[in-house]
C-alpha cells in the first residue's frame, strides 16, 4: 500500500471527510487532499505526525506501513533537539573509533537520542525506494544510532559488509531463525545475513532536505 491508500484507510474507518481530518489535525484540506491523489508521496515531518496523532497511528505506518504497528505511541516529553553531523558513507565504518567531530561537517538537529556518537547520513541510490514511492527516497538524510541498539525485525540497519567495507542501508527481517537484510525495491537482491555482514548503526530518525518541500 501507498502513503495515500493507508491514509484513506483510516478516514473511512474513523469515518473522516478530508475536512474534518483537516480540522483535527491542523493540516491544511489541500494538502491531505495533495496526499490522497499521489501528488504528495513525501509529506513534511510535520504533517505525517498531525496526522498520525488524529488518526491514532504512528508517522512511520504512514510512511513505511505495517512493518512499523498501527498503534500510537504514548505522548513523551519534550526533549531538547541536539545536532549530529552529515557525514560521508566512507566515514560511517569507523566512525565511533575516530569521531572527529572537529571537521567542518553540516549539522542537522533531531530531538531522537542517537547517542554521543550519532551521525546522520545521506541515502544514496534506489534499493530502498519501493515500487509505490514510499520508501527512503535518494538525498533522504537519516540518523544513525551507532551504539547500544538492538535488532529488532522490520526495523531499519546500516550494514558492512567485511568483505569489501561497503556499507548498505536495508531492513532487517528475522523470519523462522533466518536473518535478512531486505531491500524495499524489489529490483534488489534479498540478502541473508552470515559472518561476512556486520551491523553497525540503526535509523532512528529521517529528514528530508529543503529541495524536497
Amino acid at each position: 500500500m501507498t502513503i495515500a491508500v493507508r491514509l484513506r484507510t483510516k478516514m473511512l474507518e474513523k469515518d473522516l471527510s478530508e475536512n474534518e481530518l483537516g480540522r483535527r489535525s491542523g493540516v491544511p484540506q489541500p494538502t491531505i487532499h495533495r496526499i490522497l491523489n499521489g501528488d504528495s508521496s513525501t509529506p513534511r515531518k510535520a504533517t505525517l505526525e498531525k496526522l498520525a496523532r488524529a488518526l491514532s497511528v504512528t508517522p512511520e505506518w504512514l510512511l513505511f506501513g505495517p512493518a512499523h504497528g498501527n498503534v500510537l505511541s504514548v505522548a513523551q516529553p519534550y526533549k531538547e533537539a541536539k545536532e549530529y553531523p552529515l557525514i560521508s558513507w566512507v566515514a560511517a565504518g569507523v566512525w565511533t573509533e575516530s569521531c572527529d567531530n572537529g571537521q567542518p561537517y553540516e549539522r542537522i538537529a533531531s530531538d531522537v537520542n542517537a547517542g554521543p556518537n550519532g551521525y546522520w547520513l545521506e541515502v544514496q541510490g534506489d534499493s530502498m525506494t519501493p515500487v509505490q514511492g514510499n520508501g527512503f527516497t535518494p538525498g533522504m538524510r537519516v540518523l544513525i544510532k551507532p551504539e547500544g541498539f538492538d535488532l529488532v525485525s522490520g526495523k531499519f540497519y546500516i550494514a558492512r559488509l567485511r568483505t569489501d567495507g561497503e556499507k548498505t542501508l536495508k531492513q532487517y527481517v528475522r523470519d523462522a531463525g533466518v536473518e535478512y537484510l531486505k531491500p524495499l525495491n524489489p529490483d534488489y537482491q534479498m540478502l541473508v545475513m552470515d559472518d561476512s555482514v556486520e551491523i553497525i548503526g540503526r535509523v532512528v530518525d529521517v529528514k528530508y532536505p529543503s529541495s524536497f518541500l
